[in-house]
């Protein structure tokens, strides 16, 4: 059975890398009938943090990630960590290295002048001695000299290292006790029955130790899928400006987790030229020996393309449901269905979604005044002025959007005007801006009541 894991350290944020590796992961489970495990790497407990912790779940329950099992919490299992310290110190796989810290510095002195790189020397490796007095022991493992440690990566290919470039006998447990990252990583990958680790490729230089660590104590090795990085439209590392913040930031900005999902599973995935993925073809088509080999450059635009794909093809309840988090409620609004239609073709972002409702359900308190300037003049206010009169003589018969439009050309006939003349100076006493969407959809959710109260409010303000 295909089993993955995801396995961030608490230590801030899910960030939009991490919540990447965790999709490619959970979709290579989830198509093989397999199990999808959450492990949060909280050894370093100076670092980590319980809210850190329980914002990754949270952000996880967002984009509907669903995990098998219970949380796996690193800092619950060091006596699991302990015994398996203890069995490769019996089996003489690994020693207590007494290295002093003035020991360690020499060294480190001795090799930099000679240009080497900084590595330890071995010399606890096969000691008999008497241990010396005040030095609190590290662990170290046995690592394999004058050795090749190579594995098929699932991306990548072929991957070798020789023992001499990357590995010295490596610590797997500190002078306090608390293992190492790369001891306990192999552990729980393999007590967990990960079959197969999808993870960043800034990880690569840890597969040989943990290989090292594998086969020292006879566990079976895992398939390996090493995910080139996601970088800058320049190519470098992504920052927060760039991208990389915390996923629910997304959600604040106004982002549906399924576009979120759809845009990183496509950075660095593909299947032919198609863009959009439901999550069921995610699921069908995904496999991660397709993953490319290079990085992917993270495109801010292509995001909010697709967010406008989603919200356009979201249902009513949907959207209304969403609002709700932008502090607009239009559950109760007789012209709701009209509010979303009118403004799902614009909207690129719930946030801007949530900013277009507001500006037709709540009369103006500003008007754009580059608008005013533009668009209005004495005889834009007489036409607005005979608007109103002639909507209060409608006001029975106009409730839809189509009522207002087949009323409004009657007025346009009658006082020979073109729409031009007419639909910018309503916009503009309608949501103070000459930008909004369509005037009939905007005058059917105001009503003609708000209508004529805005029209004449809005020419109070102007002669003041």
């Amino acid at each position: 059975m295909i089993t993955t894991r995801f396995a961030p350290s608490p230590t801030g944020y899910l960030h939009i890398g991490g919540l990447r590796t965790a999709l490619y992961s959970y979709l290579w489970a989830r198509k093989n009938s397999g199990r999808f495990l959450l492990r949060i790497e909280d050894t370093d407990l100076k670092r980590n943090s319980q809210e850190a912790a329980e914002a990754i779940e949270k952000a996880f329950k967002w984009v509907k990630l669903s995990f098998d099992d219970e949380v796996v919490y690193q800092s619950k299992r060091f006596d699991i960590y302990k015994k398996y310290i203890k069995q490769l110190l019996d089996e003489k796989k690994a020693y207590y290295c007494y290295m002093s810290k003035e020991e360690l510095d020499d060294l480190r002195a001795m090799q930099q002048s000679k240009k080497q790189r900084p590595r330890y020397d071995g010399r606890y490796r096969d000691f008999k001695g008497v241990p010396p007095e005040g030095i609190e022991p590290v662990v170290r493992i046995k690592a394999p000299h004058d050795a090749v440690i190579s594995f098929i990566d699932g991306i990548k290919g072929e991957i070798s290292f020789k023992s001499e470039d990357i590995l010295d006998d490596f610590i797997i447990a500190r002078a306090d006790g608390t293992p190492t990252y790369n001891f306990v990583v192999a552990i729980d990958d393999a007590l967990m029955g990960i079959t197969d680790v999808i993870r960043g490729d800034d990880h690569l230089s840890n597969t040989p130790k943990q290989i090292v660590i594998y086969e020292a104590l006879g566990f079976k090795i895992p398939k390996f899928y090493h995910v080139p990085m996601i970088l800058n439209p320049n190519g470098k590392k992504l920052s927060k400006r760039d991208g990389a913040m915390d996923v629910m930031e997304y959600k604040k900005m106004g982002y549906l987790p399924e576009a979120l999902l759809n845009f990183l599973v496509r950075l660095g995935w593909s299947h032919g030229d198609q863009e959009i993925f439901s999550f069921k073809e995610m699921l069908e088509l995904f496999d991660p020996s397709n993953i490319n080999k290079s990085a992917s450059a993270y495109n801010g635009e292509k995001l909010l393309w697709l967010n406008a794909h989603y919200i356009k093809n979201a249902s009513y309840e949907r959207i209304i449901e969403e609002l709700k988090e932008f502090n607009v409620d239009i559950k109760d609004h007789d012209k709701k269905e009209v509010l979303v239609d009118a403004i799902r073709e614009r909207a690129k972002t719930l946030v801007e979604f949530a900013d277009m409702a507001n500006s037709i359900l709540k009369p103006p308190k500003q008007y754009d005044q580059k608008a005013v300037k533009k668009f209005i003049s004495e005889e834009s206010l007489e036409i607005l002025l005979k608007y109103a009169a002639f909507l209060r003589i409608y006001d029975k018969k106009l409730h839809l959007p189509v009522d207002f439009e087949e009323a409004t050309k009657i007025f346009m006939k009658k006082h020979d005007l073109k729409m031009k003349q007419l639909a910018q100076p309503v916009r503009i006493a309608m949501v103070g801006s000459s930008t909004s969407p369509s005037v009939y959809d905007v005058l059917s959710i105001v009503t003609v009541e708000g209508a004529i109260d805005r029209i004449e409010k809005f020419i109070k303000y102007i002669k003041g």
